[in-house]
């Protein structure tokens, strides 16, 4: 179906739409809960066996991780989680300073503070790789 995309866009347009018409302060918590979700979740999964990040690495390997895998991917989802919690404060923040300042580090600085991380967490892993397995 070609039109899947409608429906997301026209939720965001509704939100955009609602929060700059009507300046309900609640949608500006809406980055705060989607942080603190990320980091609930990466969190929680700490206390598991397996962690998520783990599981999506033994998905995307098609099989059993090594042991070295295990213990590297179980150290990135510790510091996954120090990073969506450091995030997720920030975005706590900017719900009380100025409209400008929420949208540059909601709508910008986080997303690329996320895209860098991962670009730096996938060159490091090719580094591990090569090197220990």
């Amino acid at each position: 179906m070609k039109l899947r995309f409608l429906l997301p866009v026209s939720f965001t347009l509704m939100i955009i739409f609602l929060f700059w018409y009507t300046r309900i302060f609640a949608f500006k918590l809406y980055p705060v809960i989607m942080d603190f979700s990320f980091f609930a979740l990466f969190f929680s999964s700490l206390f598991m066996k397996e962690t998520v990040i783990q599981k999506i690495a033994r998905t995307m390997e098609g099989g059993e991780l090594s042991d070295f895998s295990k213990k590297y991917t179980r150290n990135l989802t510790y510091i996954w989680c120090v990073f969506l919690f450091a995030n997720f404060l920030i975005a706590l923040s900017t719900v009380f300073m100025a409209d400008k300042i929420w949208m540059l580090y909601n709508g910008c600085i986080s997303y690329l503070a996320v895209g860098t991380f991962f670009i730096i967490e996938y060159i490091i892993r090719i580094i591990m790789k090569k090197k220990y397995e």
